[in-house]
């Protein structure tokens, strides 16, 4: 399955699970609510998983990402007002220590479920 297929059906989950739940819970809430929708849908998820973070080829320390689908798609979530700047720069950060090329930043915000997509390297949003 390709990138843009994993995160359409990572997206899609995270609208099924703003549908049922709203908005004002805490991000623990929302990351247990798409643990049951991603592995409905058929991906396989992983909770906090542990990823060695790698600076100059090597292993210096490791990160826990809040959902890591099919071993490849880091996923931070939110429950805040708006996504901020810092949010976005964070995920791309995350994204080359740990030396994954995509990641989803979700946020459950009161106005609806908010989505961005960043890549390690330099790519066009889609």
């Amino acid at each position: 399955m390709e990138y843009e297929d994993i995160t359409h059906k990572i997206i899609g989950c995270a609208y099924t699970a703003y549908k049922k739940l709203g908005f004002g819970f805490l991000e623990s809430v929302y990351r247990k609510a798409m643990v049951i929708e991603l592995a409905k849908s058929g991906l396989r998820v992983e909770e906090e998983k542990p990823l060695q973070v790698y600076y100059d080829d090597q292993v210096v320390g490791d990160f826990k990402a809040d959902l890591f689908v099919e071993d490849n798609v880091v996923i931070e979530l939110k429950s805040v007002q708006n996504i901020a700047k810092e949010h976005e720069v964070q995920l791309v950060n995350y994204l080359n220590g740990l030396e994954k090329e995509i990641g989803l930043l979700i946020n459950f915000g009161p106005s609806g479920v908010e989505v961005r997509r960043k890549y390690r390297k330099l790519q066009r949003e889609i």
